[in-house]
């Protein structure tokens, strides 16, 4: 699932082609794709992109409608889990059986993809910014908030801590791969408790997170550059934890751990994050089963 750092570098890189630009034409080849009826689909056309916002792991594309009327209207694109943008040349026809719709502009095309047979991904269409807002899951931004914030945040419900992490409603932007990375930067347990955090603790995943989000938040767009983000991923090579189950810790050099549950991994690293202690799935079974969604999906629908 696209993340904090992968959405702000989607929407630096909309910026330079889109802002400014009037929308040509919207086009809907999956119905199931739209999330709300009213204003209809094609009510962008002919409107200009005046900002472009995150709010959460969502997508905020701001228009004016009429520069008379001043008129506002907001589009709000949420990737999921399979969910990705293609910048492609105008007019440019949407994939068979992974496109969903496409958004198009003289300079280009934004073309919504998603890969699977669950199509998650959506569009939404409100023409005041409150709209935006009752699509926001409610959790505090990350890169936002003092420590006392972040601490108070953590411990408003007793989770584990990677469930705390990755729950929208606690913190925004944050999904199963970078709390992997933040946890294994703090060198905390990811089913250490919430409520058994102490202050000295939280501030150190306060840290963590900022130096995390930000350090890939950096990675991504220097990857990018002036291009479109095309690697868009949950699993990179540079990680240090996440998705590197048996492979060295980039720390202490032992083998990577992984806790299984449906289809949710967390990876860590015993020596670094829980004290030599490897975290079995049957004895986390209980634990897993009342903290956990089933799927991230399920998670981000809730």
């Amino acid at each position: 699932m696209p993340e904090l750092p992968d959405i702000v570098v989607y929407i630096e890189a909309l910026c330079q082609r889109v802002l400014g630009q009037e929308v040509r034409d919207v086009r809907i080849v999956s119905p199931s794709v739209l999330r709300t009826y009213a204003p209809p689909f094609d009510a962008p056309v002919g409107s200009t992109v005046t900002d472009i916002h995150r709010v959460g792991k969502r997508i905020v594309f701001e228009f004016l409608r009429d520069s008379g009327e001043g008129r506002q209207l907001f589009l709000v694109i949420h990737l999921m889990v399979a969910g990705r943008l293609r910048w492609e040349d105008p007019g440019k026809a949407i994939p068979k059986k992974i496109g969903l719709a496409a958004i198009d502009f003289d300079a280009g095309s934004l073309i919504l993809t998603e890969q699977g047979t669950r199509k998650r991904a959506g569009i939404w269409l409100v023409e005041d910014w409150s709209g935006v807002a009752a699509l926001d899951r409610g959790g505090v931004e990350p890169l936002e908030v003092t420590v006392d914030e972040f601490a108070t945040a953590l411990r408003a419900e007793n989770r584990t801590l990677k469930r705390a992490l990755t729950d929208p409603r606690i913190f925004s932007g944050i999904g199963n791969a970078f709390s992997d990375e933040i946890l294994w930067r703090a060198q905390m347990s990811p089913v250490k408790r919430t409520a058994q955090v102490s202050d000295v603790e939280a501030g150190q995943l306060h840290e963590a997170v900022v130096e995390s989000l930000t350090d890939w938040t950096q990675r991504l767009r220097d990857d990018v550059g002036d291009e479109w983000p095309k690697r868009v991923t949950a699993f990179r090579p540079d990680m240090a934890v996440h998705g590197k189950y048996g492979e060295p810790c980039p720390r202490c050099d032992s083998p990577v751990q992984r806790i299984v549950y449906a289809s949710n991994e967390t990876n860590y690293c015993a020596t670094c994050q829980t004290g030599g202690k490897l975290l079995a799935d049957r004895s986390l079974s209980r634990l897993l089963k009342d903290d956990w969604p089933k799927s991230i999906e399920d998670l981000e629908e809730a």
